[in-house]
């Protein structure tokens, strides 16, 4: 049963917390799908009103929720395996028992280890009751009515299997069913010798489908929205993309443009969509998606809603560490004609888009690496021009080869390290970016270009005023975009829509969130006028209703390391109103810096547990950055696999901490300040 018959509308104190990262007593070493509902009887003390839980799909060995292998079905590792009716046999019970012994005791959860001992434990007890599992899969069976209306399954059983028989690669290396069609891929499903394999996976998601909707019916009952977590993008290494690779775009890799957090960019290595072919089937991937979730959720937050308005994309021949060579889709490009209206000849055009390598800077490279003597200078430069240049006639100036394509044809090349740096450096040493035969982009860092730098003033200008209006177009062209897209998700559902609109936001998201009435998101710490003196903090009174309000994301640091060690702390406390508070964060600061932004006027005021549960000092880490989610930009056993400090019934019975956060519950909205008028005579 669903949960979207919830009051969305109310004002509500929600709390963030990973499905993984909930201890329960009879949990085995990570977070499941049962113990939600223990947890919502907590939040029902707590007068919590909403859970928003990351992403739960499966992501197999990957413990990052955004790499997902899947849009529809859901991870393995949130079964509790001791609750399937096939598992009740002593035998298994005494190895949950030991699986449960070696796990709990980690401060965070091992996803590979756990994962791995919960499938291998999951074969043993399905080829015990093989018989029976395939006998449910007959017509009239339970399992067979469950499969018809999940069809979704069918591909995600045979690619799972594909990809375990393939030790797990991507299935852009398997040797064989690198492409498939939709006959093969029923073909497949309806072999005979392949059954069995296709029923394990098939099985397991039934399980998880009826212990996660059990407890979606408990949180609804308990009188709180359940907040699904819905990435925009899938994994490239997945089976929507292996079995409709026609959805995406697939030599593209979506990511964000640079900024100050990410001077070289951010490439996410997902492919990007193909709205176009979507649209021809309207939409009915992004349809069925939504209904899958709807069965869940009363709301759902949609990760990076930017990208319904425009994506920034790199190829996949450029280096996988950065987007300096991305591009906006949708873009009003400039044209061919566009530069030679603007007195440019084709040398000049080319000039303008193909990085340009000056003989003198090849042989500088080298010598620059100051270990290098005269003559493997000369053999090192000798080696650059003739694997990876062309020179142009007879000057002093060379092109790269035809055969380069990227960053990654350069990289693969076996050249001095010093010259192939100088190299990768030039290739990214452009004005436009030439992407289709008549299409250009600027690039990002255009006015740091030689061809740039080369203008005159009044190209310059020209070049600019160009640029200006292709912006301006584009711009209607993402609003438009953005809210055709973003209406067909708001339509499909009765679930409550809420947008992470984070990062370079153009003036159309919030214009097109408001019509839709698409909650956004405010994030303290970054929700600032960053164009004023004094970067002042938004007054939170001033957030609209029509948003989420939050201290801290999972990518960010919690309120506590926040305040100890990146916070401008006058400027804050100047803001809550509090100048004398101490540089050591304890449950005093967590309570004031907590109201205030409870009082924030957004219609949900949601927060991580890990900042919840300061307000008692029972759960502080010795080290605040131990208690963090993930740490962006870097891969690791550490992201993603926090656990609670304790189990939710040892939290329960911690009547600060429950005190704490029912106060918070309570707290009404700030009233905005009155601005003085001059009365009248």
């Amino acid at each position: 049963m669903g949960t979207t018959q919830l009051d969305t509308e109310r004002r509500l104190i929600g709390v963030v917390v990973p499905v993984g990262a909930l201890r329960g007593v009879d949990s085995t070493g990570v977070g499941e799908f049962p113990d939600l509902i223990t947890f919502g009887h907590l939040c029902k003390k707590m007068r919590v009103g909403l859970i928003q839980i990351l992403p739960v799909n499966d992501t197999g060995y990957e413990s990052s929720p955004y790499s997902a292998l899947t849009a529809f079905a859901l991870h393995p590792i949130y079964l509790r395996i001791a609750d399937l009716p096939e598992a009740q046999d002593p035998q298994w019970q005494k190895q949950l028992a030991a699986m449960k012994l070696r796990f709990e005791p980690d401060v965070r959860f091992n996803h590979y280890e756990v994962m791995k001992a919960k499938l291998e434990l999951l074969h043993e007890i399905f080829a015990a009751n093989e018989a029976a599992i395939h006998a449910s899969a007959q017509d009239g069976g339970v399992l067979a009515t469950w499969i018809a209306d999940n069809s979704w399954v069918k591909e995600y059983a045979v690619y799972r299997r594909l990809k375990q028989a393939n030790q797990e690669q991507s299935w852009r290396q398997w040797d064989v069913q690198r492409s498939v069609t939709r006959a093969e891929l029923a073909a497949l499903w309806d072999d005979v010798d392949l059954k069995a394999e296709h029923l394990f996976w098939t099985w397991i998601q039934k399980a998880l489908d009826e212990q996660f909707s059990t407890a979606a019916a408990s949180l609804k009952s308990d009188g709180i929205l359940l907040e699904g977590d819905l990435p925009i993008l899938i994994n490239d290494d997945s089976c929507d993309a292996w079995a409709h690779p026609e959805y995406f775009h697939l030599e593209l890799s979506a990511g964000a443009p640079p900024d100050m957090y990410s001077p070289d960019g951010q490439n996410w290595g997902f492919p990007t969509y193909n709205w176009d072919a979507l649209e021809n089937e309207n939409y009915v991937w992004w349809r069925d998606r939504l209904k899958v979730a709807a069965k869940y959720y009363a709301a759902y937050r949609i990760d990076h809603v930017l990208g319904f308005f425009r994506i920034w994309a790199t190829a996949r021949t450029e280096k996988d560490n950065n987007s300096l060579l991305g591009r906006y889709i949708p873009y009003a490009a400039i044209t061919k004609k566009d530069l030679v209206l603007c007195g440019f000849d084709a040398d000049r055009i080319r000039w303008l888009s193909y990085p340009h390598v000056p003989t003198g800077e090849v042989w500088d490279s080298l010598r620059l690496d100051g270990y290098l003597s005269e003559s493997d200078i000369q053999y090192e430069a000798k080696r650059a021009f003739m694997l990876a240049l062309d020179r142009i006639g007879s000057e002093e100036l060379w092109l790269f080869k035809d055969s380069i394509k990227g960053e990654k044809d350069i990289d693969a090349l076996q050249l001095h390290p010093a010259v192939k740096n100088y190299l990768l450096d030039v290739w990214k040493n452009r004005l436009f970016l030439q992407y289709e035969d008549d299409h250009y982009f600027p690039t990002w860092k255009y006015h740091e270009s030689r061809a740039y730098r080369s203008l005159s003033d009044g190209e310059r200008k020209i070049i600019e005023q160009l640029l200006a209006e292709r912006k301006a177009e584009s711009e209607e062209a993402w609003e438009k975009l953005g809210e055709k897209l973003l209406s067909v998700l708001a339509k499909s559902t009765a679930m409550l829509p809420c947008a992470e609109d984070l990062g370079e936001v153009p003036d159309c998201v919030p214009r097109v969130l408001t019509k839709l009435r698409i909650l956004g998101l405010r994030v303290l710490r970054w929700h600032r006028l960053w164009d004023k003196e004094g970067q002042p903090y938004i007054p939170l009174e001033d957030y609209p209703e029509l948003s989420v309000c939050t201290p801290a994301v999972h990518d960010s640091s919690t309120v506590r390391e926040w305040w100890e060690r990146e916070a401008e702390k006058e400027a804050l406390t100047d803001f809550i109103g509090q100048p004398f508070l101490p540089p050591v964060y304890n449950p005093g600061v967590a309570k004031i810096i907590l109201h205030r932004l409870a009082g924030a006027a957004s219609r949900f005021r949601v927060f991580q547990i890990q900042d919840l549960l300061h307000l008692s000092q029972k759960w502080y880490a010795q080290d605040p950055a131990a208690e963090r989610i993930n740490v962006p930009g870097t891969y690791n056993s550490f992201n993603w696999t926090y656990r609670l400090p304790a189990t939710i019934d040892e939290l329960a019975k911690d009547e600060v901490f429950v005190k704490g956060v029912e106060e918070l519950a309570a707290i009404p909205p700030l009233e905005k300040k009155k601005v003085a008028t001059r009365g009248k005579k």
